[in-house]
């Protein structure tokens, strides 16, 4: 039995048999106990059935992506078997539902478990799942009592179905009994912080709910429908609003008419939606009003892969409305980042009074992972400059910002869509559509982010953005620890770029970007600003694998060809 730090387990089947609970349920039993844990999902557009599966990757110590190759495949049917099997690394175990007949010549080891059946023994049919546990309890070397302590808790008060759900985890045990663990995580060393294990779409949401929103209006759409349904729920209270909008051209137009009134206003979409607020968001950047706009990306164009990652509709949000516009955008890289990412793009819009973009991803959407609990405390909250003068202010005088005036308060003036003059009136003026033109890019001077970087020295770098983030850091890991001299850097902050980054970057030979998307679209925007930068592209509708990646840097590095994109 080998000593590993992290087993990585897949399940496999069909929409509805419980593939998604699976994971999650491991990852929580896992961090509950003291583990790290990350999970992934991914599954077809219907409301029920087609090949879904998720994975969970279990830890000693932090875990960054879904990993690389699978120690344990839980095939529920065929189709899943043949899909999944060539990604078990040997001396992986492959466990089957009854159904399924393994091929006469594979060398994996394959275990028949009659999940449902065993399920029935308890009188409780959903139990197949914990079936599954007692298995896999015995396949890790993980203490049943682990999953145990978990149901007990998950659900107190109702004995009978802890009752159930502790005998379906004794029966998988038991059924697997012979068979060798194929790792052994060892004792879990609990962190000395305060964790939380939450999805990416509830860390957004709570980020917004820290950083003071008063408004939702938003249209369900995959992935960003959890970040509506979580608003329904929780935004709550005197002056708090959450609602559903009819279309994403409500959504948008709703969340600037908030702003103008002086609340704090977001919504969140995907793709499509995303194109059809493009004309609100204009209006927003012309009249200078602050809102957020969160982008859950996924495949496209058009419909696209609801259901499934990438990262390109960067170029879509540096510039959604037409004519001569620079929205800011900030992009989250983890679930914690969630959280930190949606507070930051509020207070971008307080402070410099115009909408900004949130970009997330259907990975991290539905990503769940455990992370240190936020301090709210040292995480501060903007709020805009509210004018408390006198009348006859003149709301678009400055080249930079001015104070923001409420309705009903002092300042009246017109938050007008056309160019208009310093009061707010229409004008077509030449002076006055220079003035404002150079005055809304002036306010991007107000916002300035962060960047971290390791290595910094070398003269060849990686930087990532988004999503990726987590794949890319695992392989620069791998590459520093086999001696490859290469730099990291990384940030949120994506437009504008942090200054002091953007010089760093302009000194390298050779800058290289891993992201989700057919056309290079941030290495394109870093080659704009003057670095020579190239992409690692990758558009399967999932994430990079570390190793992998690190095999397409290290080629880079080698001088090895023009990126090639990676197509299965």
């Amino acid at each position: 039995m080998a000593s590993r730090s992290e087993i990585i387990v897949r399940f496999a089947g069909e929409g509805g048999q419980g593939v998604v609970t699976a994971a999650e349920m491991l990852a929580r039993a896992a961090t509950g106990v003291g583990y790290h844990a990350l999970t992934f999902a991914t599954f077809p557009s219907q409301i029920l059935g087609g090949p879904t599966w998720t994975q969970a990757r279990v830890s000693r110590t932090p875990v960054e992506s879904p990993g690389d190759a699978i120690d344990i495949l839980v095939a529920f049917n065929d189709e899943a078997y043949h899909e999944h099997r060539t990604e078990v690394h040997d001396g992986g175990i492959i466990l089957l539902d009854p159904s399924v007949t393994p091929l006469s010549d594979e060398h994996l080891r394959c275990v028949t478990v009659p999940f449902d059946e065993l399920a029935k023994q308890t009188g409780e049919s959903r139990a197949a799942n914990m079936v599954v546990m007692g298995g896999l309890s015995r396949l890790i070397n993980m203490p049943v009592n682990y999953f145990k302590e978990f149901v007990s808790q998950r659900f107190a008060g109702r004995d009978k179905v802890v009752e159930a759900n502790h005998m379906a985890l004794d029966l998988g045990l038991a059924h697997l009994a012979e068979e060798d663990p194929i790792s052994d995580l060892g004792e879990p060393e609990k962190p000395d912080y305060e964790q939380v294990f939450i999805k990416g779409n509830d860390a957004l949401s709570v980020g917004a709910l820290h950083a003071g929103i008063d408004f939702y209006f938003g249209y369900p759409i995959s992935p960003a429908t959890p970040v509506l349904v979580y608003m329904e729920r929780n935004l709550v209270g005197e002056g708090k609003f959450a609602y559903q909008a009819s279309s994403e051209i409500e959504a948008i137009t709703g969340i600037v008419g908030a702003g103008f009134a002086g609340k704090k206003s977001m919504t969140a979409t995907s793709g499509p939606g995303f194109t059809l607020m493009g004309e609100g968001i204009g209006l927003a950047w012309m009249a200078e009003i602050p809102c957020v706009i969160v982008d859950v990306q996924r495949g496209g164009p058009a419909t696209g892969l609801p259901t499934k990652t990438e990262q390109s509709d960067l170029n879509a949000a540096l510039s959604p409305a037409h004519g001569d516009s620079s929205i800011p955008v900030i992009a989250a890289g983890s679930v914690e980042e969630c959280f930190f990412a949606t507070v930051h793009a509020f207070n971008w819009a307080e402070r410099y009074q115009g909408p900004v973009i949130l970009l997330s991803e259907h990975s991290l959407a539905e990503r769940a992972q455990n992370i240190p609990k936020p301090d709210l405390a040292a995480t501060p909250v903007e709020s805009r400059n509210v004018y408390k003068g006198e009348n006859g202010y003149l709301r678009y005088e400055s080249q930079e910002i001015s104070a923001f005036p409420v309705p009903g308060g002092a300042g009246a003036y017109v938050a007008n869509g056309s160019e208009h003059d310093i009061y707010g009136d229409t004008t077509h003026l030449a002076k006055y559509h220079i003035h404002m033109t150079e005055r809304r890019f002036s306010k991007l001077k107000l916002l300035e982010g962060t960047y971290e970087s390791d290595n910094a020295s070398a003269s060849v770098a990686v930087i990532p953005w988004g999503g990726s983030k987590g794949p890319a850091l695992e392989a620069f890991q791998q590459l520093r620890s086999a001696g490859v001299d290469v730099a990291w850097y990384y940030t949120m902050f994506l437009n504008p770029l942090p200054t002091a980054l953007l010089d760093e970057l302009r000194s390298k030979d050779l800058v290289i970007v891993p992201e989700l998307n057919y056309q290079g679209q941030f290495a394109s925007v870093l080659r704009s600003q003057g670095v020579r930068a190239e992409a690692i592209t990758q558009y399967t509708g999932l994430p990079f694998r570390p190793t992998e990646l690190g095999e397409r840097i290290k080629a880079r590095l080698a001088g090895a060809g023009q990126p090639q994109a990676v197509n299965a």
